[in-house]
């Protein structure tokens, strides 16, 4: 189409992106396009698979797209073989199947796949082809690092969770699926090995995989299962390195934020374990039964006094117990009442049933009405807005899609 004098002034955004693209036009990445009739090959026959959710409507998507080719080049140069590391995309508007399928609510999104699973964390990083190679880097180094003696494990650090594998041979079955674990729990756990002669004492009754929890004096935990079992294997491995509780950070926070439940946090010092360790016990006492529906995670006081002054608390006053909905935040009346039978539980009960909004809003039901408990309700009567829900995906990096049924 020409433009006549007479034409609306072109978007200077729109050909900016069209610049950038042509820029790398001549260096088109080999990025695998996929729809429902070769992803689940596609990716179940990738060792890494990078795949970007993306809409041709949406600016971002448009702005990613040269930056996403640039670095499969980059990813091609170093690890030739395709089965390796694969770049692929999914347009979202055509497939809106898989979109769904992946429950994808923003665009554009990079989600991270291992032998077909997907993995829970997805690339939220810089966009830019130095970022996203030194991603992939990352993706490829081997998480399992080999002990040469078994001296080393009075060296192990007490600190984290660890899980270690005694093998006959590194060439076997049982060390394959151990590496499969691995490779898909590296980011929660530290993994050893051990093999052959160095192994051997460990190995009494075959090969052998433990897990040392965190703490000095908690004993070993050994895997019971068969280790050609993946499912089995991974299961159990998962249950080990993906604590209950786990702690929010700012990096971690978008990524928690977007799961879309609710957070029921303990504020404490980062040097008080005792409170945490005393929130871990109730939390899998009481609980264990709302996992799914409640996200359970710890803070440090100092790290998030903005949410804590939110709720008109500062870091003298942790360890402090409270829920943000996404909408309000709402404190546990009194840390000391954790530990009384079904305490926690019922405030969580609340917060599902509405009664916790509804108690903000006009005060205690009836029913529950106790001596002293109107003071409380008149401080409480405007319960504050949501703190963490600033960490959601931001609009001025995503297209947010604000019902799935958009897609």
């Amino acid at each position: 189409m020409k433009l006549t004098s007479t034409a609306a002034a072109p978007d200077l955004h729109h050909l900016a992106v069209l610049l950038v693209t042509s820029l790398y036009t001549s260096a088109r990445g080999e990025i695998t396009s996929l729809d429902s009739g070769n992803i689940d090959d596609t990716l179940n026959n990738a060792g890494v698979a990078l795949v970007n959710f993306y809409a041709d409507w949406c600016r971002f998507s448009q702005m990613l797209h040269p930056i996403f080719e640039e670095a499969s080049n980059v990813a091609r140069e170093e690890y030739p073989d395709q089965t390796q590391v694969v770049f692929a995309r999914v347009d979202c508007d055509q497939h809106s199947d898989i979109a769904q399928r992946y429950r994808i609510s923003k665009y554009p999104t990079l989600k991270l796949f291992r032998n077909g699973m997907m993995m829970k964390r997805e690339y939220r990083g810089q966009r830019s082809v130095t970022a996203i190679a030194d991603f992939i880097r990352q993706q490829k180094v081997d998480p399992i690092k080999e002990m040469l003696s078994l001296e080393e494990l009075g060296s192990v650090d007490r600190s984290k969770r660890t899980i270690i594998g005694f093998f006959d041979q590194k060439e076997s079955e049982n060390y394959r699926t151990f590496e499969k674990v691995a490779n898909i729990l590296r980011d929660d756990c530290v993994f050893l090995a051990a093999f052959g002669e160095v192994s051997k004492p460990e190995r009494f009754s075959g090969d052998n995989v433990i897990y040392k929890p965190p703490g000095e004096s908690v004993p070993d935990m050994v895997y019971l299962g068969t280790l050609t079992n993946f499912d089995l294997a991974y299961a159990w491995s998962q249950d080990k390195c993906v604590p209950l509780v786990r702690e929010i950070t700012f990096e971690n926070g978008e990524e928690l934020t977007e799961e879309g439940i609710p957070f029921l946090i303990l504020f404490h010092l980062k040097e008080d374990a005792e409170s945490l360790e005393k929130f871990q016990h109730e939390v899998a006492r009481q609980l264990i039964s709302e996992k799914g529906s409640i996200n359970f995670l710890h803070a440090d006081c100092d790290k998030f006094r903005h949410p804590l002054l939110h709720i008109q608390k500062t870091p003298a006053d942790c360890p402090v117990i409270a829920i943000d909905s996404f909408r309000h935040m709402y404190v546990f009346p009194e840390f000391n009442d954790l530990t009384v039978p079904g305490k926690l539980r019922q405030f969580v009960l609340d917060l599902h049933s509405g009664k916790l909004h509804r108690v903000f809003h006009h005060g205690p039901d009836p029913t529950d009405s106790t001596p002293g408990q109107e003071d409380d309700s008149e401080v409480a009567s405007s319960p504050p807005e949501s703190s963490f829900q600033k960490l959601a995906p931001s609009e001025t990096r995503y297209t947010i899609l604000r019902d799935r049924d958009e897609l």
